[in-house]
């Protein structure tokens, strides 16, 4: 085999690689768009979750508001309470905050749930928990909703 035949096979092997690199390029074009369906998908019924357990903290704590989260910093809920406190002539406010979202989608392909507990003016948590996307076990987020609102609710009555 001379030199312009193997010239010819590398050439040939050059545009196979390059026609392999295209079509897996568009194949991952394709689960992108799968990816961002999953993470919709599960955004979608994480929130919701996330809503209904945040409403009922206000029916278990008066004074605490709901508020609905969408946009940059995800998808959720928070509830919220301010108090004020007059001791010895001095005033002071007390802030209790909880608040849960999905964060949008990104480029690591992650489905991300964020909650963030204050109570009284003090962080109690801040906690952030992810898988990818394509892995994500959606009964293991959802028992994670539940179990933050469970033990906000239980550090804020001990502590009122």
């Amino acid at each position: 085999m001379g030199f312009e035949e193997r010239l010819n096979e590398a050439i040939q092997r050059g545009k196979q690689r390059s026609s392999a690199k295209q079509a897996q390029a568009e194949a991952q074009a394709m689960s992108e768009d799968e990816l961002k369906r999953l993470h919709n998908q599960y955004r979608l019924q994480l929130s919701e979750q996330i809503e209904q357990c945040l409403q009922k903290l206000p029916q278990h704590f008066p004074g605490f508001t709901f508020e609905t989260i969408f946009g940059e910093r995800g998808w959720g809920a928070a509830c919220r309470r301010d108090d004020i406190r007059i001791s010895g002539g001095k005033r002071n406010n007390d802030y209790s905050r909880l608040e849960m979202t999905i964060r949008p989608f990104s480029s690591y392909h992650v489905i991300d749930l964020s909650g963030k507990g204050t109570i009284r003016n003090k962080e109690v948590f801040n906690r952030s928990y992810f898988e990818k996307i394509e892995e994500a076990d959606i009964a293991k987020f959802s028992e994670l909703i539940d179990l933050w609102v469970l033990e906000y609710a239980e550090l804020y009555s001990s502590k009122s």
